[in-house]
Order: C-alpha cells, then structure tokens, then sequence
C-alpha cells in the first residue's frame, strides 16, 4: 500500500512548555525526511505525535488511507523481563498487536450475542478489517522470515535458537542488532526511526542504509549520524529550539548544510544592515538636537533683547534643525524592523588535562579474557603514552572487553595486564552507566568531583545544558543524550590522561558531536576511541587503528 501523512499546524511539547509550532509536513512515498536539532528540541517528541502515541497540543496529523500501517521504532532497545527476540521482533514490528485484535475480533465473531463495538462495525467487518491488518503487518509468515534475518545478521547463540534468546541477556551491539532485525521485518506503509544507527557496527550500518533506501513508502528518521544522514535523506526538518522555528530544507544533508549556512549569514548581513542604519539615522538626529539646541543659546546670549532681525533668524534657524531633527526620527519610526539573529547554544566543551603519566600507559601479554561462550585474545599490546588510537570492529567482536582489560576493569582469565603508573583515566563508556541511578544528577557529580563546591557543580553542569529540572531528577530519568553530555561534563571536571570513548557519539547532537571533534583535537594525552561514526573516524587524527574481529586484534 503506497500512504501519505500529513502533518498540518502541528504544536508539541510537554506539561506548560512548547517544543515546536505550526510545523507543517507532507511525507508521500519514498521520502525519506531526517529531523535535526538539538538534543530536547522535539524530535522524539515529533516521532510520538506522527505516529498517534501521544495527542499535540494543536494541530492535525492525518493519514491517505485513512487506516495506513505506520510503525514507530523508539532509539532504546528497552528490555521487558522475560520477553525472548521473537517476542520482542512481534511487538516492535506491530505484529503481536495485529495478532491480538484479530483475535479478539474472531472471538466476538463467534459470541451468540456479541456486545456491541465501541466503533460501531458490524462483528464480520470488524473481523475482516483485523484480518487484513494482520497480513498487512507481515504476522502471517513472520516465523518463517524470522531466523534467515537473525542468521544473516550473526544473530547466534550455540545450540540456543536465536529467537528463544532472552533480551535481557544480550548485550548493547546485539539487542542493536535485534532493533535492526526487527526493523528488516517490519511491513509498515511509513516507517518512523529514532535514531536508529545508535550501537550499530558498520556492516549493520550499511544494512539498514540498503533497507531504508529502497524502501517504496514514506519515512521520518532522527539520527545524528552525519554519514547516514547523507547517504539516505531527501529532505531535512530542522527543529530550531533557540529561534523557536522549524524549516523543511529541499535535497539531502549536505545540500541542507550548505542552506542552512547560507541562510544564517544572510540573515545576519541583513540585520548588521538594518541595525548600521538605524544606528546612522540614531546619531545624525542626536547631532541635529544639539546643534538646534546650541544655536538657541548661543543666539540668547549674543542677541540684543531689542535685534528683531536677529531672534527671527535664529528662530527660522531653530525650526529647521527641529524639522530635520523630525524628519530623521519619521525614518527611524519607518525602518521595518528586523530581530537580531539569537546565537545558538554552543557546548564549549574542553578536557581537563593531567600530569604526563609514565611512557607506557597499558600493557597486555599473551591476555585472554573469556565472557560466558565468548573468547578474546591472546592478546599481546602495548599503549604508549601520547598516542592516540582508534579501534573498529563489528559488534560483539570484543571491542569492549579489550578496553576493561587495558583498564584494568577485568582481570584476564589468562596471561597478564598492567597500568602505567600515574595514568588517570576519563571515560564514557557505551553504557552510560557512569552516572545512572536513583539519586539526583547533581548528588552523584558531586561524589565523583569532590573537589568542586555544590554551586560550581551545578555550573558546570549547566554549561552542558544540564540545568535545575536536570540536576534534580535521578541521573537514571535523564534521556541518554543527557547521561552523555553529563559525562562529557565529568570530562572537563576531572584532570585526565587517558581519555577512553566507547561509542561516544550515540545520542549526541550533531553540534556536539562537532564540538567534541574539537575538542579530541587539541587534548595532548592518550586516546583509546571506539566508534562506528564514519565522519568522526575521518574528522579525529588517530596514530594507530586496531581492528577487533572475532576475539582477535590486529593492527590495521
């Protein structure tokens, strides 16, 4: 089925604040529109609304047809206790939800004496519509797709068949992996993606690429992955928070770039216009007031009381400078006003620098480090202090295990692992699990700085777009974005040497993604980064690339 949404005066927000309003957007089959903005602009938010999960605040969004199959994948891989992949695949691709009100619409089909419908439909209508829901979504041969997808995607756990896997045992990549699974057997009219790149290796990247572009319906995506971006969008929306605006830009990513760019040194040249000549207009009526008003006086002091002549002279004199004085100030009453261009939050973000550690910072002999049916190594390397390397490798190929053993989180099963002396080590780690828990952001910033006064945290903190309805929410409440920019905070508060990034990327917006490129390139310490980010890997000098394949390292 070919569909078209509509979006038409669309306001959204939370409680008593406003995201974004009268957004208008058309999104016919094959679209492919991705949605930038600043991490709490409402992008998300936008997603909700499209999709019928939450009601605008005004607005109308409206589907051709009218009962179109739109799915919404959210950006967390939320993990329900119990569920295994099947189950999880069922309900992200509205399968689970089409079984169920077939079967209820059966059901009613077979009652004597069925209650009447809240929609009113006659049992037979109701069961054939829910029936050819259920073909739509894809339900009817969903087993049989299921494992092939699974498979191509490494989805295997030994004798275990991979859809029986419990969710709440996979780790990050994986359950990214089971999202895109998910994704390839979805059968949706329109299609919305929350930032569905996040934890993706790269061929899972180029998987979802493949699928996303050649789809034939409509699709809306958030991502701030800059590479995807370009390789699959034919329109941008742009939600603006600080000038309280929203744009569709025509052509793809970088073509928006160049716009956009264009468009805010436009507006900035038309307004220093505006704002020279009023400021000329401003001060040549300030002169002619002064001039008026000094020729008054000198004429009263100069002028005999009895020189008619004279006071008349000066009074035409006087006049005229007034009537100038007027005529400048009509001009300035008619200049059409233009609003200085507001400056964009900027995350000035820098890393706080320590002492040079020893020359060797971590050292692995003949390592082996095993988790549960998985094996890393051996392995023998050395860091050196000052050098930066990037690390690559598809997921679960022990990316992450490699980075606890050279830190000295996971003693190796086999072999040795050592630290350098004086080496102090920042790290955002692909968890986020550095701040995330029950107690307020600011309490558990606090025990991790302790050398930084309450207020000084707080700062900080704000400086990260971390303000007062942030720091008093539990760090585990704050979106991951927000955990993500909380630890780029931590970054700059502590002194380090060693700054370790896994996956540092996910859930960051596209400016501070930027400013944290800016960053990485005048830090002097040692680096370990570990991303998919093509952009990033291509933007970030690295020294060194170790490729991380199937428990193996190599120097690439």
């Amino acid at each position: 089925m070919t569909a078209t949404l509509v979006a038409k005066g669309l306001t959204g927000g939370y409680a008593h604040r406003t995201l974004f309003d009268s957004l208008d957007l058309t999104v016919a089959p094959g679209d492919v529109v991705g949605v930038v903005g600043v991490n709490g602009s409402g992008k998300s938010t936008l997603l909700s609304l499209l999709a019928g999960l939450s009601e605008p605040q005004s607005g109308t969004v409206s589907l051709a047809p009218a009962d179109a199959f739109v799915g919404c994948l959210p950006q967390e891989h939320e993990r329900v206790p119990g569920e295994t992949v099947a189950g999880y695949i069922a309900r992200r691709t509205g399968c689970a939800q089409a079984t169920l009100e077939m079967d209820d619409a059966a059901s009613t089909l077979g009652d004597a004496s069925p209650s009447p419908r809240p929609d009113g439909l006659d049992p037979a209508d109701a069961y054939s519509a829910a029936l050819e829901r259920w073909l739509a979504s894809g339900a009817a041969d969903l087993d049989e797709r299921m494992p092939v997808v699974l498979t191509g995607l490494g989805l295997t756990f030994g004798t275990e068949l991979a859809e029986h896997t419990l969710m709440t045992s996979l780790s990050g990549g994986q359950a990214a992996r089971v999202g895109l699974a998910a994704l390839l057997l979805s059968r949706f009219d329109i299609v919305l993606l929350d930032e569905p790149t996040n934890d993706l290796d790269l061929d899972g990247l180029e998987r979802l690429e493949s699928f996303v572009t050649g789809l034939r319906g409509g699709v809306v995506l958030v991502s701030h992955d800059r590479e995807f971006l370009a390789r699959c969008v034919t329109r941008v929306l742009e939600l603006d928070l600080v000038q309280g605006a929203n744009r569709v830009f025509g052509g793809g990513y970088d073509s928006y770039l160049e716009e956009r760019e264009t468009s805010r040194r436009h507006k900035r040249e038309h307004y220093d216009e505006f704002a020279e000549k009023k400021a000329d207009l401003v001060g040549r009526a300030r002169t002619q007031r002064e001039w008026s008003s000094q020729g008054v006086r000198n004429a009263m002091k100069k002028a005999p009381d009895n020189d008619k002549i004279r006071r008349k002279a000066s009074a035409e004199s006087s006049e005229k400078q007034a009537q100038k004085v007027r005529q400048l100030e009509s001009r300035i009453a008619r200049l059409e006003e233009v609003d200085e261009p507001r400056k964009e939050w900027q995350l000035d973000f820098t890393i706080g620098s320590a002492p040079r550690s020893s020359s060797v910072v971590s050292t692995l002999s003949n390592a082996v480090l095993r988790q549960g049916d998985f094996t890393l190594g051996p392995v023998s390397l050395q860091v050196n202090a000052g050098e930066r390397i990037g690390i690559t490798g598809p997921n679960g190929a022990g990316k992450s295990t490699l980075l606890r053993a050279l830190l000295g989180h996971q003693v190796p099963d086999a072999g040795t692992a050592s630290l350098g002396a004086s080496v102090s080590i920042g790290e955002i780690d692909q968890a986020r699990a550095q701040l995330d828990g029950t107690r307020h952001l600011a309490t558990s910033f606090e025990e991790l700085v302790p050398d930084l006064s309450t207020a000084e945290v707080r700062t900080l903190l704000a400086k990260f777009g971390l303000k007062a309805d942030h720091v008093n929410r539990p760090a585990a409440d704050l979106s991951p974005g927000e955990r993500t920019r909380a630890g780029l905070a931590l970054l700059q508060a502590h002194g380090i040497n060693l700054l370790v990034l896994d996956e540092p990327t996910n859930h960051l917006d596209l400016a501070a993604i930027e400013q944290l490129e800016q960053a990485l390139e005048s830090y002097e310490g040692t680096l370990l980064l570990v991303t998919h980010d093509r952009r990033m890997l291509a933007n970030v000098h690295t020294d060194r690339h170790w490729r991380v394949d199937n428990g193996q390292v190599t120097e690439a």
